[in-house]
């Protein structure tokens, strides 16, 4: 009987070795299968992950670009505008000697080719700040403009309207379009 027992006992041994090793297959199955679905999802949201920062590096990519595209609009304007003022200081302290050359060529000389000659280097002088960008501000007869002219005195004139200037008393300029000096005027009432 013992060996019978032993047999008995060892079917049954075997038996439970091999129930225990498909109940593990089964274990082992399904613990993969989770962790598959487990490894899946995070792949999903990696994904997406991936595809949001794409787009942040994209619009990050844009907005650099336009940054940079305003910045060279912005120094080829500054550039332009050093180019286009350059001469501003050297016109701004030239308009003294223009104004000093006006008054003396006003006073006349008993030389006429001497006040000839002069008339013709004041000519040439401005001919060049011309070419440089200066233009005189129109003021005789004008309506008041505060951003062009400076008014220093008013009058009863009857020849002008109201709020017209009626004398000009210092011219003004501008350079390229920018005002340089605004021109001394005398205003009607």
């Amino acid at each position: 009987m013992t060996e019978e027992n032993r047999k008995v006992q060892e079917e049954i041994l075997e038996e439970a070795v091999a129930d225990e090793q498909e109940a593990a297959k089964a274990d082992n199955k399904s613990e993969c299968s989770e962790e598959a679905e487990k490894s899946s999802v995070p792949e999903e949201n990696s994904e997406e992950e991936k595809a949001s920062e794409d787009g942040d590096d994209e619009d990050k990519f844009i907005r650099l670009m336009a940054d940079f595209q305003n910045f060279k609009k912005r120094a080829a304007k500054e550039k332009s505008d050093i180019y286009a003022y350059a001469n501003e200081k050297i016109a701004l302290d030239m308009l003294n000697v223009i104004d000093n050359f006006e008054r003396a060529l006003n006073q006349g000389s008993s030389d006429e080719s001497f006040a000839e000659g002069m008339s013709l280097i004041f000519k040439q002088i401005m001919d060049a700040l011309v070419k440089a960008g200066l233009e005189e501000i129109k003021a005789q007869g004008e309506e008041f403009d505060p951003n062009l002219h400076n008014a220093v005195m008013m009058c009863d004139d009857e020849g002008f309207e109201s709020g017209h200037v009626t004398e000009v008393l210092q011219k003004g300029y501008k350079l390229n379009g920018k005002l340089l000096r605004a021109a001394m005027v005398k205003v009607k009432n």
